[in-house]
């Protein structure tokens, strides 16, 4: 009975979101928008799961003292931080216990929450988004070692799109007559950003939204149960 129930519970509410999606009126609007709430309150409650799970998975090993336990502190330290200035003094749009803290905010120019997250979060951010740079030209690099048709296709297509893109790829190719235009830089990065890269990535979205589609009905017929708690 503990998994028909949800079982159930999943198939009406699966068909009745479809149903909603080609007939928009009542009283399917209506379910849908309900539907919808109630995934609102859900996801609060999962989030607040998701944090005491954080705190006890971070407590855990910091106690055991396993390896890289200081970041799993400092990460600890940095959400306990964060979630008692949001709550006390709000954020930009909300006020808080102690209101919109305007004695801070004559001090520092913001709530405590929003200058932590300008002046901490968003610098480490880019730091981190920096550094994934280098991963990612490493990774180019191994990529563009001609061994096949394919990683020369993919290194002459890369570079002909990175030099397009730039003021120096107009000027190597700016000597061209008119009647060759099509062949400046900028054009052929245009052209394969405009029609072999977009069909590229049309293919890879409607083979997202098959592989959707075929989850969720795995989902709504019972098929997949493992959400259940571990059954298949």
């Amino acid at each position: 009975m503990k998994y028909k129930i949800p079982l159930v519970f999943a198939f009406v509410c699966g068909i009745l979101v479809v149903i909603s999606e080609f007939i928009p009126h009542r009283p399917f609007n209506m379910l849908i928008t309900t539907l919808q709430d109630w995934f609102m309150i859900i996801s609060g409650f999962a989030i607040l799961l998701g944090q005491i799970s954080l705190f006890q998975a971070n407590i855990k090993k910091i106690k055991e003292k396993n390896k890289d336990w200081p970041f799993y502190l400092a990460g600890l330290i940095s959400f306990t931080v964060m979630l008692i200035f949001g709550l006390l003094w709000g954020t930009q749009e909300y006020r808080g216990i102690f209101g919109q803290g305007e004695k801070i905010q004559a001090t520092v120019g913001m709530k405590p929450f929003d200058y932590l997250f300008a002046n901490a979060f968003m610098p480490l951010s880019s730091t981190m988004f920096s550094l994934l740079a280098f991963f990612i030209a490493s990774a180019a690099y191994r990529a563009f070692i001609i061994r096949s048709f394919e990683s020369n296709l993919l290194m002459i297509t890369a570079v002909i799109v990175m030099l397009g893109r730039t003021s120096f790829g107009g000027m190597l190719t700016s000597w061209l007559p008119e009647g060759l235009k099509f062949l400046h830089l900028p054009n052929l990065s245009d052209f394969i950003m405009e029609f072999p890269n977009s069909a590229a990535q049309r293919a890879i979205l409607i083979s997202a939204a098959l592989g959707i589609i075929g989850s969720s009905l795995r989902i709504i017929l019972g098929i997949e149960r493992s959400y259940l708690g571990g059954e298949k």
